[in-house]
This record gives structure tokens, sequence and C-alpha cells, in this order.
């Protein structure tokens, strides 16, 4: 059994292993882990047993099946003797947030991100704010296969746990992102187009740009419980793009459905995607003595061009795993204080512990107050180089290396590109894809190379459905 991807729990909800009997297991074994283990993980130094019983901040997307799997866990939580704090709808990065700031034991995100609506997902935060490490996700695992050992542990009577919900989680996220907007500095006279993807930020992110000044064209800020995602958001700029044009906005911001990623439009309507915003965030914060060391982390299906420009000023790009679990990681282990993904994951690690779209939104905009410069300028210093990523829907997920006609299409393509190219090949850790990215110096060439992998593919696994 192999619950936890990389980034947590997924799947449709309703159906193995996204069940509220899945669910609850998961509360349950959460909570044995944390009392039964000498030192709490991700206690930033708290002594066990301070508390006399564990607490779980629970937060959510807008999705529908929200709800079940809300309340599965937390009955899990309660039957082991836990304490269950419902924070409601809030982006991913905001429920790491509270969980630090309310010395609680852990943190659960209940979403699936980026995915349908009919998927849903469950990602677990220690009291520190950043992401449950695999011994917690392998231990949490192991006794949801085998849930006898923890029965002798759950309470009775008084010892059972309790379950309460708290209202104004939104406004202390709030409170802290604006702690990281530079206090000498307003949005008044910028006009913003906002996309929330009808997704966990559709309060939080309207109210954090109009309390600094800006006005506010907002879209997808009408969650229904299943348009979460569907054609807006970080998946879908172009949508956002057309909207600055419309109303005429310096900037256009597109979350994704739990807030933990951002993609931008310039005022002209031209996306701007992770790789030049880390860029351009990494260069000023090099220019004002706010970078530490000289590392920038970004994964393999970042572009070649980043690396290139940050080799300009003299930082070297470090490339994690693909999952911004992994980029931190790195981070944490280089001093960085900075990195992030290409689809909009990234990550300041002075201010946040997991990626965070508003924080990284208002980190642009703070740029472009300073600098007096408009996104379309900033944005160039990051040339990037061509490059065609495909998604394929795939029925099974066979060894990528013992794929015959795979690794043959690889092979011919980097022998063509030669030291001027590359080709990055892996499954997908949230959905049943495989990304085949493809980079060049010729638009055509790698076209070609990247549908002969597609190919290859399809004749190796077959054709999904």
């Amino acid at each position: 059994m192999k619950l936890f991807g990389t980034d947590g729990i997924r799947g449709p909800a309703n159906r193995y292993p996204m069940t509220s009997e899945v669910a609850m297991l998961v509360g349950r074994a959460l909570v044995y882990t944390l009392a039964h283990t000498k030192d709490h993980w991700g206690s930033a130094g708290r002594v066990k047993g301070a508390k006399p019983r564990v607490r779980v901040v629970i937060g959510k997307d807008t999705r529908r099946s929200g709800y079940m799997i809300e309340t599965a866990i937390a009955s899990g939580v309660c039957s082991m003797g836990g304490e269950a704090i419902l924070l409601g709808p809030l982006p991913t990065p905001g429920v790491a947030f509270v969980a630090t700031s309310m010395r609680a034991d852990a943190g659960i995100m209940i979403s699936a991100s980026h995915n349908p609506f009919a998927d849903n997902g469950i990602k677990i935060f220690g009291s520190d704010g950043f992401k449950a490490p695999d011994s917690v996700e392998e231990a949490i695992e192991k006794l949801i296969a085998d849930p006898q050992q923890m029965e002798s542990s759950a309470p009775t009577g008084d010892g059972v746990g309790r379950a309460q919900r708290i209202d104004e989680a939104h406004g202390r996220y709030i409170v802290f992102l604006k702690t990281a907007f530079p206090s000498n500095l307003d949005l008044v006279g910028m006009r913003i187009a906002l996309d929330c993807a009808n997704g966990a930020a559709y309060k939080a992110a309207p109210q954090v740009f109009e309390e600094l000044g800006a006005e506010v064209v907002p879209i997808g800020v009408t969650p229904n419980g299943v348009n979460i995602n569907l054609d807006s958001g970080a998946l879908y700029p172009q949508n956002l793009a057309a909207k600055v044009k419309e109303v005429g906005a310096q900037i256009g911001i597109a979350l994704d459905g739990d807030a933990d990623r951002v993609i931008f439009s310039d005022e002209n309507g031209e996306i701007v995607d992770g790789d030049q915003i880390i860029g351009l965030c990494a260069k000023d914060m090099k220019e004002r003595g706010q970078l530490k060391g000289n590392h920038v982390v970004a994964t393999p299906m970042s572009n070649l061009g980043l690396e290139l420009a940050l080799g300009t000023i003299g930082l070297k790009l470090e490339r994690a795993a693909v999952g911004d679990r992994f980029v931190v990681e790195r981070m944490k282990a280089l001093g960085a204080n900075i990195g992030g993904e290409n689809s909009g994951h990234i990550v300041f690690l002075d201010h946040a512990t997991t990626g965070d779209g508003i924080l990284a939104a208002l980190r642009v905009l703070s740029i472009m107050r300073q600098t007096g410069k408009p996104l379309s300028e900033l944005k160039n210093w990051v040339k990037k180089t061509p490059q065609v990523l495909v998604n394929l829907k795939v029925k099974e997920r066979k060894p990528i290396e013992s794929l015959v006609t795979v690794q043959k299409s690889v092979k011919t393509a980097e022998a063509a590109m030669g030291k001027l190219g590359r080709v990055f090949v892996r499954y997908s850790g949230t959905e049943s894809l495989v990304r085949i990215l493809v980079e060049g110096q010729n638009a055509d060439q790698i076209l070609g190379f990247a549908n002969d992998i597609e190919n290859a593919f399809i004749t190796d696994l077959g054709r999904a459905k």
C-alpha cells in the first residue's frame, strides 16, 4: 500500500484512497504518531507532553467533497483524544502559518490543488509549518494498514477529544501576509486583475490587495463546490491575460485551487511564469542584500534561461527533485532563501515554509513599486530558451528506464541537440500523467522531438482512455 505521493494523498473523492474511512484513519494515525513519538515531529523544540491534548488544525479548499473529508479527519482526531480545530476554506500556506501561529502539533490541508474538482487530497504539516517528512508519512501508512494497534490507546469518557471551528483564521493569515510587504509602500492607484480559481483564496486574496490600496478586478471568487479550477486560475492564465487587457490592469495574478502557486500576466497581456518570477525576485534580493548565499533552488523543469540569467550575477541554480517539498528541503540544506518551480510554486523561506501564491505576488508588486518598472520590463531579465512540455495520460506506470522505444527516442533527441538542449521525462506525482519536457535552441526541432517521445510512450504503454 502506498498512500502518499509527492504532495500528500490524492485521488478521486469517495474512491480509495480518498474515502471517509481512510480520512478518519489519517486523523487517528496522525494523533497516535504524535502522541507516541519521543520528540514531537516538527515541534521546533517543544517538549512532548507540554499540552494535555494533541491539537490539529484542519483547513480545506472549496471542493464539495471537503465537507466529507473534513468531518472524517476531525472524527479520527477526536477519537484518539486529540483536538480538531476547523479553519474552513483557507490557502494551503495559510494552514501552515496557522498551525505555527496557534502552536498546534500539526496542520492538515484538504485539497487536490490544481486538480479537477472531483479529486481531493490530504497534505500534512508539522507545528513548524513544514510538510511532513517521509518518516511520518510511512508511520501513518503503517497504522492505516494495521489500525488494530491504535485501539488500545483510544480513550473513553472525557478522554475523547473535541472539534471546534474558528472563523477568524483567514484574518490572521491576511495580517501575516501584509507584514511581508514593505511598510513604507502601498498599492494605491494600481489596478490588479486577480483570478482566485474559485478556490481557497477567494476571500483572503482580494482583501489583502484591497487593504493595501489596490483596485482589484476579481475573477473566480464565486465558488459553488464544483467550479474550482474550472477554466480559471493558474491553469488558464490566458483568461487572466485577456482580462488584464480588457480592464487596463497593471498586472494580472492567477492563483490555483489552494493558492500555493501563482502565474502572472504583465500589463500587455503576456504570461509570466514561475521561472521568470524566481529570477527577477532573486536579482532584486541580491541587489538589496537580502539574498542568503549564492544559490537559488529550482527543479529540472525550470528553463535553462533562468540558470543562465542567474549566472550573470554570480548565482548558481541548484535543481532539486520536482515538488515544492523537495525544493524546500534543498533550500534548507543549502541555506538558500528563495526557490521554486516554473509552475508557480515560489518559496521565500524567510517568510513562509511552503509555496505561497499571494506572498509571491506581494513580492513582485513591491519590486514594481520600488523600481518604478512595469512587469513587462522586469520579466525580460530572464530570457527563456525554447521549451515544450507535453502532458500525456497513461494507464500504467512502468519504470521509464525499462521502456525500450522511449529510451531510444530520448537518446536520439539528446544526441541531436548535444549540450545546447536537454530532455526530461517523469511521471506526475499527483495525476496519471507522464510529463515530457524538451528544451533546445530550435523551437521546431524540439517540438518534433517532443512528439516523437510522446508517440514512443504510446507505443510502449498504450493509449489511455
